[in-house]
């Protein structure tokens, strides 16, 4: 898969988790997982993309004595969800004309 698409994939899925509930990193990996293949390597990267396009802040909270960084989804990163699912349906026409189908498929 293109990279770049990829990226743009897993930024919403990302974005997706935290618009359930604030977590902090090895949640979200552990909770994307399910759904898709990504490594705490590839994720910190993201949140960090997110944190620059204020689509999430963060903060810390203390956990057995130690601080536990928590992202929480801001109002562009909801707008970046609704984007992408607005966007989906053209997506999808790509996909069938790449495939091969008509439009009535």
């Amino acid at each position: 898969m293109d990279t770049q698409l990829k990226r743009g994939l897993l930024e919403v899925c990302v974005l997706t988790i935290l618009s359930k509930e604030d977590s902090y990193g090895y949640k979200i990996v552990r909770d994307l997982s399910e759904h898709v293949e990504i490594t705490e390597s590839t994720l910190y990267p993201i949140l960090k993309r997110l944190e620059k396009q204020s689509c999430v802040s963060a903060y810390t909270v203390e956990h057995k004595n130690r601080l536990r960084k928590y992202f929480k989804i801001e109002q562009v990163g909801q707008e970046k969800i609704q984007e992408f699912l607005n966007d989906w349906e053209s997506v999808l026409a790509i996909y069938k004309f790449v495939k091969g189908g008509g439009k009535d498929e």
